[in-house]
């Protein structure tokens, strides 16, 4: 399968035209129309419907695969593109929102006052996005978080050659409109919020999919979708009452407008984790070098 084909066959169901995709990839039509063509030759089976543009069910079936071996083919380019670099003066970092807290922002800066001539760039995006930056070599390292049991690992995709570390772990807290009820609890059980409305904010807040499986329950419709990465924003639609959400108490506690009220049950934390490459570039290796020692340190001082 010419992984080439591919891509356009994803960029079309993803724009939902032909036009978009050859927008997109810098293509003509034509070019999208034959590839299309030579992929459904490929494969004996129709893929795309053309009018309207979508996948048929050998489509969507092609689709659940393609973005997975997509990326792993970027990680490759890029795991043999770093066994050629010198030594970078440059480190860009990928985060998702609730990730860039207090620990990663002490260590990006206890790292540039030892390397002074080091540029480095912070891109905050979702959390698939930040995977698919590190894995593809567009970012040295990335930041993800999430809801998890204490010292559990965050569930991942697959990522090939990559290694994960934990960076932080906070007190996980949901955010209520300041006149709720529930505003002034010092602390609210999950299970007592199944059927609140809630924000379906999954590329800042803890997504509703891990609130259900962590609390093994049904329920946290979503009342409004919020897309992007705007913390502030988030927190406004809240404060107006249109659903709850779940964040890191520190970074929920900063915003405007809401009240933070920890979890109490289920046993969770808010847990940030690091993700590079098995061979990362120095500089990304120095960054994880800090947060392992500041890691240990935190637990030395807890017993």
């Amino acid at each position: 399968m010419d992984p080439h084909l591919l891509r356009t066959f994803v960029a079309v169901l993803d724009h939902r035209s032909f036009s978009g995709a050859a927008a997109a990839l810098g293509y003509t039509q034509s070019a999208v129309s034959q590839h299309i063509a030579a992929l459904e030759a490929d494969l004996g089976s129709r893929l795309v419907e053309r009018r309207p543009v979508a996948p048929t069910p050998a489509g969507a079936r092609l689709l659940e695969h393609a973005p997975a071996l997509l990326l792993r083919l970027d990680a490759a380019r890029a795991d043999i593109a770093r066994l050629h670099q010198t030594r970078p003066t440059r480190l860009t970092v990928a985060c998702s929102p609730a990730a860039l807290g207090a620990t990663v922002a002490g260590a990006l800066a206890e790292l540039r006052a030892v390397t002074h001539s080091l540029d480095v760039e912070v891109r905050v995006t979702g959390r698939d996005a930040v995977l698919a930056d590190v894995v593809a070599g567009r970012a040295d390292l990335g930041f993800v978080d999430g809801a998890a049991a204490p010292s559990d690992p965050l569930p991942m995709p697959d990522l090939g050659p990559m290694t994960t570390l934990a960076a932080a772990e906070e007190t996980l807290a949901v955010l209520f409109p300041r006149d709720h009820p529930l505003a002034e609890r010092r602390a609210v059980r999950l299970s007592d919020l199944t059927q609140a409305q809630w924000i379906d904010a999954s590329d800042t807040a803890v997504p509703l999919d891990r609130l259900r499986a962590v609390c093994r329950a049904e329920g946290f419709r979503p009342r409004i979708r919020h897309r992007g990465t705007d913390l502030h924003g988030l927190a406004a639609l809240t404060a107006a009452g249109h659903g709850l959400a779940a964040l890191p108490l520190p970074v929920a506690a900063a915003l405007p407008g809401i009240a933070a009220v920890p979890v109490s049950a289920p046993r969770l934390v808010h847990r940030t984790e690091l993700v590079h490459p098995a061979n990362p570039t120095a500089p990304a290796r120095q960054l994880v070098d800090l947060l392992t020692t500041r890691r240990l340190a935190a637990d030395a001082g807890r017993r």
